[in-house]
């Protein structure tokens, strides 16, 4: 009856991750409601739009891409960033010209941490958040981590059915009923990962539910080739869209192992 043991953890592993993915996905929708009407009205910064994208770290980068673009800040391909005009236009340009420091001149990545981790970007997300566009840091892993769980547990039913499977044949059960038994587990975990697919993809880290709908509209009207729809869709798929090569090598130089910053409240 070992295969039995078994099957009570293939059973607990599907039940426990498909439950806080469903409950994660309720919680979402239920948050939703309010904000849907308030985020009809409301109108995207590129600031904003970069926050639900990327978050804190993207909100750095198109400050920087922004003021490049502008001549105000040199961003060189070996990754290094340096001052042309020290006057900020934004709480957000002045929080880089400060990560930069006095000398005016520092690398990307630390320039892009400490901007990345600034009030001025965790003022944003605390607005986004009470405007219910943005997801509150305590959810933040909500519907994107249940799906991780789901994930990993249909990878535990199968590992489970093949211990079961592999073990000396057992007298009281044929090995295809055995198999029956742990498809049930896996069909639980599939079916909840189809329905997530369908009901709450794609899964963000930042933006609410709301939020995407709001994103989904600025990039469908992003579409006029100026400058703004080019900072627009790098607001909203980060420094791969960048279209300059020295550009994109400046970039290619940050700290890979620098992990987004969880500003305040976004």
């Amino acid at each position: 009856m070992f295969w039995v043991v078994l099957l009570l953890l293939a059973w607990a592993a599907a039940g426990t991750a498909c439950t806080r993915l469903c409950l994660a996905a309720v919680r979402a929708a239920g948050g939703d409601g309010g904000a849907a009407t308030q985020a009809r009205r409301h109108d995207l910064t590129l600031y904003e739009a970069a926050f639900l994208s990327g978050g804190p770290g993207r909100v750095a980068d198109l400050t920087m891409v922004s003021m490049a673009r502008q001549r105000r800040l040199l961003l060189a391909h070996t990754g290094w960033a340096t001052v042309v005009d020290p006057r900020g236009r934004d709480d957000m340009e002045r929080s880089v010209i400060g990560a930069i420091g006095p000398e005016g001149q520092s690398r990307i990545a630390p320039v892009r941490a400490a901007a990345a981790s600034a009030d001025a970007v965790a003022g944003l997300g605390d607005r986004l958040v009470d405007a219910g566009l943005a997801v509150p840091a305590g959810a933040r892993t909500t519907v994107a981590a249940g799906v991780r769980q789901v994930q990993l547990a249909a990878v535990a039913v199968l590992v489970l059915g093949a211990v079961a499977l592999l073990v000396p044949a057992q007298p009281d059960m044929p090995r295809g009923l055995v198999a029956l038994w742990f498809a049930l587990p896996l069909a639980l975990t599939l079916s909840c990962l189809a329905i997530a697919r369908v009901e709450a993809h794609p899964y963000s880290r930042w933006a609410s539910p709301a939020g995407q709908r709001l994103l989904g509209a600025l990039t469908r009207r992003a579409s006029n080739g100026d400058d703004r729809t080019y900072l627009t869709t790098v607001a909203v798929r980060g420094v791969r869209a960048i279209g300059e090569p020295d550009l994109r090598a400046a970039f290619a130089h940050r700290d890979q192992s620098w992990r987004e910053p969880h500003a305040r409240g976004a």
